[in-house]
């Protein structure tokens, strides 16, 4: 009876390396492309008053592209932007994470996330950035807390970058945090709502 307990034991162990690596090849990022691009201007109809739109701002927008062979509840794509800034003489890594629900799968999905105008501003030092000043971007996918894909648009990942420089939290917004929000819903997975 203990050999075949010792023996049941052994193949469950056996096993989870090989989901976990089955799980990670059926995930694959095949691209990231960050731009900046204007806010959205939105004209309300019957308004008796149009308030003042403003000058037209940039957004840091950071979109991934993978494909996936299996269904998934949850999906969460993190991102590590890495920003050349005025104030610093290395990158700045600006961190986030979106979870998306309700994943098929399929070869071209899509997740975005936002640098807002004004952090823009603030981290340049009231000057305007071009895509010069996006030195790295990394990204990892994860299904319930584990990493199934990893890639970065330059560099290598043995050392994973990201991890070796200074963050700052809080800058990077989900598409449903910005005026973007109403906008491309046949091109995005769909966020899963905050709980309040």
């Amino acid at each position: 009876m203990k050999t075949i307990s010792a023996l049941i034991c052994g193949l469950v162990f056996a096993a989870f390396p090989f989901a976990a690596s089955a799980q990670q090849s059926a995930f694959k990022i095949d691209k990231i492309t960050p731009n900046f691009i204007e806010s959205p201007q939105f004209q309300i109809g019957n308004a008796a008053h149009q308030a003042p739109q403003g000058s037209t701002a940039k957004w840091l927008e950071v979109e991934v592209q993978f494909e996936s062979a299996v269904d998934a509840d949850e999906l969460t794509v993190n991102y590590y932007v890495a920003l050349s800034v005025p104030t610093s003489t290395t990158a700045l890594v600006l961190p986030g994470s979106v979870t998306h629900v309700n994943v098929s799968k399929g070869q071209e999905l899509y997740s975005v996330m936002y640098v807002p105008p004004q952090a823009i501003l603030k981290l340049m030092s009231g000057q305007p950035a071009t895509i010069n000043a996006v030195k790295a971007v990394g990204i990892e996918l994860a299904v319930k807390g584990q990493v199934v894909a990893r890639k970065s648009s330059k560099g290598g990942l043995a050392d994973l970058w990201w991890t070796q420089m200074q963050q700052t939290a809080g800058m990077l917004l989900n598409k449903n945090q910005t005026p973007f929000a109403p906008l491309y819903w046949d091109r995005y997975l769909e966020v899963k709502p905050s709980e309040h």
